[in-house]
């Protein structure tokens, strides 16, 4: 399944049901690729995430190893808290 900007323009509830129906999916063995701007649901929905920086990707890892801080730094192509730099 490829989900872009799932949510974008629905309100409140219809938000809850898309998201339930990706995590239905995604619990049934489905390959989901989520692309969407918002942070927060990306987080919700997602076992890993990609960050890209300048067409590339940066960084590939479980949900649970990023914070703020680190989107921060690889969303804007510095270096993250390890020190290694986003742009490889």
């Amino acid at each position: 399944v490829i989900a872009v900007q799932p949510t974008r323009g629905v309100d409140i509830g219809a938000i809850e049901y898309i998201h339930e129906r990706i995590m239905e999916l995604r619990d049934a063995g489905k390959a989901i690729l989520l692309i969407s701007t918002e942070l927060d649901e990306i987080i919700k929905l997602s076992d890993r995430i990609s960050v890209i920086y300048n067409g590339r990707i940066v960084s590939n890892d479980v949900t649970a190893s990023y914070d703020a801080r680190r989107f921060g730094a690889l969303m804007t192509g510095q270096a993250d808290e390890s020190g290694q730099e986003a742009a490889l």
